[in-house]
């Protein structure tokens, strides 16, 4: 556990990890842009990307690509920089990520709903030398707020806004793409595939953070291992609204460049617009949160809409509700499977193809490829089979370490390097299929989107009223967990939900706006202080159990 990224900070290869996965295939040592260059030489005229602006092929993609990476060099970006990119689901998000390795630079990727606290604290973590951003999105100015940050950011010297703005100082991105010329071969950084080349935070301003590290070793293979396992080819037609800002959504990108085949940006996730785009794109495989489907399903009279092209809708994010699923299956197209896998490793298990889906509804699936899986408890141990403990992972798609935190490092990885997930699950039958029961975490999962509640609960001690607060997840059938709000109030203090909606928002992603409050005299503390979530969370189920029995 001796090698180091480019900044100098610790990961876990070492060279009998990369002989591992060197010798049996599963890292093919290459990065992107080798399949870049192969499909634009192959198939030059063959569309790769859809949004809602325009369409792109491969060879233009290669030309915008190779043009913003001759762009971003001449504004001093070159070998080791962190670029933060906030960008969603456009065109504009791939051009500036893969042009990234042509300079040697590393993609740092956040989600387009972070707002002012998010992104101020992980540009200053990461010591981001650029970041790139859309102007606007959701009704959002992102070059105001950064032109507000800047002051506050010494590393950040190079701002890139895609769009039109009138915030001075910044760097026009369409410009840039327009009047530079594409950077020369003998001008092109040639990556090693074990270099850290993308960083993304599981958790935001607050607390523990932890910047994710990944190489293109550990980043392809997940993308490797489902287009095998779920039959990908060049005609595959991919709609993708999860934001590829995350995770999953970026790695349906580097699927469809693998593979040849052409994916659909959708910005905004709408279900009208989904079973339309559908319908219009000959839409064959989806990756997608349960949430989504069940949207998809509920709009009046779907069936008019022709979604008889779809060959692979995969759910994960989330766990899905036994009744969405089998709602799904009874009345949409095409293959239905659930897979488990995170920003930290990837894709682990899912369902298969050639399973009963009355067996499998409600579990994970089972591993897949050269993945490893391990029900363990606290202190690391391996727990009888069938039995309940922690998720703990080990593979050649888990991340290489997180970024200059080396307590994380130290408590997330057991002593033979297996990574703890902090999901908690069992083993359910023979055939290795494993299903999630719990967290260990605190983390809140809202309809496939997680973060930790103390990030949430610093900022609203700022509120004079709030004597203690916690915020916990409460189920819910869409979304998975709903926000809800805990509050012991100073005496004589009076608080609402709406003021505190109010308080949070622009300074938080609204996906981790409280949706409800419930008032108590006291909070459930352990000796040493901290909150006994699972006691709260199911007193306010309780709570809730109560109001809904007496109003029937």
């Amino acid at each position: 556990m001796t090698a180091t990224s480019p900044q100098g900070t610790w990961t876990r290869l070492t060279p009998a990890l990369r002989k591992k996965y060197i010798d049996s295939g599963a890292w093919k040592d290459v990065t992107l842009y080798h399949y870049l260059e192969e499909r634009a030489r192959d198939h030059p005229d063959r569309v790769v990307f859809i949004d809602a602006n325009r369409t792109i092929t491969y060879a233009g993609l290669k030309d915008e690509i190779d043009r913003c990476a001759a762009f971003l060099r001449s504004l001093g970006i070159g070998p080791g920089d962190v670029v933060t990119i906030q960008i969603p689901n456009r065109i504009e998000f791939p051009v500036v990520f893969f042009s990234l390795e042509l300079i040697g630079a590393i993609a740092n990727k956040i989600s387009p709903d972070f707002r002012r606290r998010e992104v101020e604290y992980i540009l200053r973590f990461s010591r981001s030398k650029g970041y790139v951003c859309a102007s606007t999105f959701k009704g959002f100015d992102y070059a105001a707020m950064i032109d507000d940050l800047r002051g506050s950011l010494p590393d950040l010297t190079c701002v890139v806004v895609s769009g039109e703005t009138t915030v001075p100082n910044v760097h026009a991105l369409e410009q840039g793409l327009r009047d530079t010329a594409p950077i020369g071969a003998t001008e092109r950084v040639h990556m090693d595939p074990d270099t850290i080349m993308r960083m993304a935070f599981t958790s935001g301003t607050t607390g523990d953070p932890k910047g994710v590290m990944h190489s293109f070793n550990t980043s392809l293979y997940p993308a490797y291992i489902v287009n095998s396992e779920m039959r990908v080819t060049a005609s595959e037609v991919f709609l993708i609204w999860l934001p590829v800002g995350l995770n999953w959504g970026y790695l349906t990108l580097l699927q469809t460049v693998i593979a040849g085949a052409r994916a659909v940006l959708m910005e905004r996730f709408g279900a009208e617009q989904a079973l339309q785009l559908i319908e219009q794109h000959r839409v064959t495989f989806i990756p997608t949160a349960p949430a989504s489907l069940q949207m998809i399903l509920n709009v009046p009279d779907f069936r008019r809409h022709d979604c008889s092209s779809l060959r692979v809708v995969v759910t994960g994010g989330a766990s899905a509700a036994i009744e969405t699923i089998r709602a799904y299956q009874q009345n949409m197209q095409g293959h239905l499977l659930e897979l488990y896998g995170m920003l930290e490793d990837g894709f682990h298990t899912f369902t298969r193809f050639e399973d009963d889906p009355e067996k499998v509804n409600g579990t994970i699936g089972r591993i897949v490829g050269e993945m490893e899986l391990r029900i363990i408890d606290e202190a690391g141990n391996d727990m009888p089979y069938g039995s309940e403990g922690e998720i703990a992972v080990y593979g050649p798609s888990v991340h290489l370490g997180y970024f200059n935190n080396p307590v994380a490092n130290q408590e997330l990885f057991t002593a033979d390097d297996w990574f703890r997930t902090g999901d908690l699950g069992k083993y359910v039958d023979e055939a290795g299929n494993v299903m999630i029961v719990g967290r260990r975490k605190e983390m809140i999962n809202r309809g496939g989107k997680k973060y930790f509640p103390r990030e949430i609960e610093e900022f609203l001690y700022a509120l004079p009223s709030i004597l203690h607060t916690a915020i916990v997840g409460v189920n819910d059938l869409r979304l998975g967990e709903r926000n809800c709000l805990c509050v012991v109030l100073k005496p004589g203090a009076s608080l609402d939900l709406d003021t505190v909606v109010r308080f949070l928002k622009g300074q938080v992603a609204d996906y981790k706006l409280p949706e409800m409050i419930e008032f108590y005299e006291e909070l459930p503390f352990t000796p040493t202080g901290k909150i006994r979530r699972h006691v709260l969370t199911a007193d306010v189920l309780e709570r809730i159990q109560s109001r809904l029995a007496d109003a029937s």
